[in-house]
């Protein structure tokens, strides 16, 4: 497998450039680093989830959070979760 997308850590840092050949090895490695996923080259794979259109995951959000907003610390929470589901962070 071939890295269609470079791979970084939660500060932004490159730990594989686009094109890395994903050989066994790295693939631990990047595991014992708490990499999630990666891209790769190829066609896509049906994982069985369904990707949600951002109103869709606001509408979703502002429901779970509907009972706490007079709470500063969970609207700060509700608030960074938007902005990792929108890529921000």
């Amino acid at each position: 497998m071939i890295l269609a997308k470079a791979v970084t850590n939660q500060k932004g840092i490159t730990l594989c450039g686009e094109g890395t050949e994903l050989t066994d090895s790295l693939i631990e490695r990047l595991k014992s680093m708490d990499i999630p996923r990666v891209i790769v080259e190829g066609h896509p794979v049906d994982d069985g989830t369904e990707e949600m259109s951002p109103e869709t995951l606001h509408e979703i959000l502002e429901e779970r959070f509907r009972h706490v907003q007079d709470s500063p610390i969970l609207m700060i929470v509700k608030k960074t979760i938007w902005e990792i589901l929108q890529g921000g962070i």
